[in-house]
């Protein structure tokens, strides 16, 4: 396996249908679970790397989480990516931030690909890392601080 790792692909791989949707610009993706069906909406209009990060997140809600019941006229349960979990203050929300960041970016691809750039600074290793794994700078620098490899901001 080699960066970037295709989320999509994997969603697809596991049954899982994603289908890009106009949202309002806050709102990321939502992940759709209903009579053995699941779906994963995506924001169209959010870059690339943001849509990447959004359809492994949800992904981390489907493998860790049962959802969130949604009061509807069938039983549904949905889970919405919004700026609130984006910040990452719910318990659930940092799981799946933490599962997203790991599917991206596995462990061992990233000490390997750190090893093997040339860098002067942290800032340019983040650029670097964030191209060859297509995933945000602020996500790769969360990825590099939760494996140790940075200390923080600032640096």
């Amino acid at each position: 396996m080699a960066a970037p790792i295709d989320p999509e692909w994997i969603a697809r791989d596991l049954g899982v249908l994603v289908v890009p949707q106009d949202m309002a610009d806050d709102v990321s993706g939502m992940l759709l679970r209903r009579d053995g069906e699941r779906v994963i909406g995506v924001n169209r209009s959010h870059p690339s790397v943001r849509r990447r990060f959004t359809i492994a997140h949800e992904l981390g809600h489907l493998r860790m989480h049962r959802g969130r019941p949604l009061i509807l006229d069938t039983d549904t349960r949905i889970n919405y990516r919004n700026t609130v979990s984006s910040m990452a203050t719910d318990r659930e929300e940092i799981e799946a931030n933490r599962f997203a960041s790991a599917l991206l970016a596995p462990e061992a691809m990233v000490r390997e690909a750190v090893w093997s750039m040339r860098f002067r600074n942290v800032q340019e290793l983040v650029k670097g890392l964030s191209r060859e794994f297509k995933m945000s700078e602020v996500a790769m620098n969360y990825r590099l601080m939760n494996l140790g490899i940075i200390s923080g901001p600032g640096h």
